[in-house]
């Protein structure tokens, strides 16, 4: 299939990424927390369920459930946040213990490796204390398996000594709350996920929503940004707060550094160019899966492992983490006989789309 002219820049960026896939740096659009961005996130996040934006339906429901559990002078009821990387799991958790006064300790389920570590942080645990798990689904059997009493009856048995000298010891525990949080759902176990009294599912968020976010974030962090710049931010944010909040870091110092400390249409567009981010938040990996696909297999159908090998990228990678934004966005279909570019992909990409699509 000829490419028109304006796809001669992704046939170039083809070339390019192959040569650089080593010393490539984190994703700009990647979901996942970058580490040396955390104490910037942690800045932005909002302190209470009124400054939150978005996820209407959970902020209704969770509102309900705090005010009855302070009626009732009883900590709230186990809560489960399940949703892709990046829509606000860690920040409600935050929220929630801001809004019932309590102390939140955190962690994640790989870093819970002995029944000592979960003891150790259960036991100083004070009554309406939040225990936030990141990751529960990746939490070992062992410790899901103690922690189910300590869930349900607020007690922690331990087994002393080894052997025939081996006993039980019962701790009490005071009156908390688990909120964990994961992206992987079906990874949890069916004892596990039924002792969760609360299960929400966050949602990607709308363009106005998140033209909201960045507003709010850019006032905090002291720039100026013209209406026109927050919605062309916001059509590239892939409908997650993470990567706007990403986004606007960036431009933030091509505006101090190459405007006048204000974000404005023009500048925002060379920073774009500059860092390689289309108009539907697609960087050059994205484009260059779907380019492989039209220019190498004919559009598809073809199998995944197929596009890795072409690609150069792990089977895991692209089902994992590249093609769900492309299959949401409609630029991609799965099929039984493989993956298929659709009509928008070439029409996005500049290809000439074949009659049949």
């Amino acid at each position: 299939m000829k490419p028109h002219g304006c796809s001669l820049i992704y046939m170039i960026e083809r070339e390019k990424i192959v040569t650089e896939k080593l010393s490539q740096p984190p994703r700009i659009v990647s979901e996942n927390v970058q580490e040396q961005e955390q104490t910037f996130e942690f800045s932005l996040r909002p302190k209470n369920l009124k400054d939150f934006i978005g996820q209407e339906s959970v902020k209704k429901n969770l509102h309900v459930f705090l005010q009855a559990a302070k009626k009732r002078n009883e900590p709230l009821e186990h809560l489960l946040f399940y949703g892709n990387p990046g829509l606000g799991k860690t920040t409600l958790a935050g929220v929630i213990a801001n809004e019932i006064q309590g102390q939140i300790r955190v962690t994640s389920g790989p870093a819970l490796e002995r029944v000592g570590d979960l003891a150790a942080i259960l036991s100083n645990l004070k009554k309406g204390d939040i225990l936030f798990i990141d990751e529960i689904h990746r939490m070992n059997k062992t410790i899901e398996e103690v922690l189910y009493p300590a869930m349900e009856d607020f007690v922690l048995d331990l087994i002393v000594g080894k052997g025939p000298t081996a006993r039980t010891l019962r701790l009490n525990l005071e009156p908390f709350t688990i909120i964990g949080a994961t992206t992987r759902l079906s990874l949890l176990s069916s004892p596990l996920r039924d002792r969760f009294g609360l299960t929400f599912h966050l949602n990607f968020y709308e363009e106005n929503e998140i033209e909201k976010i960045i507003e709010r974030s850019a006032s905090l962090l002291q720039i100026s940004i013209d209406q026109t710049s927050k919605k062309e931010l916001a059509k590239r944010s892939r409908k997650t707060p993470r990567i706007a909040n990403r986004l606007l870091r960036r431009v933030r110092d091509f505006a101090q550094v190459k405007g006048k400390g204000i974000i404005c249409d023009s500048m925002l567009e060379e920073a774009f160019e500059l860092l390689q981010i289309d108009f539907f938040g697609l960087d050059r990996t994205d484009r260059f899966i779907l380019s492989t696909i039209i220019e190498k297999f004919h559009g598809g159908p073809v199998g995944l492992s197929t596009i890795a090998a072409a690609t150069q990228e792990e089977i895991a990678t692209i089902e994992e983490v590249y093609e769900p934004f492309l299959l949401q966005l409609g630029l991609l279909d799965r099929t039984p006989r493989g993956r298929v570019a659709t009509a928008l992909a070439y029409k996005h990409l500049g290809f000439s789309c074949p009659s049949l699509l």
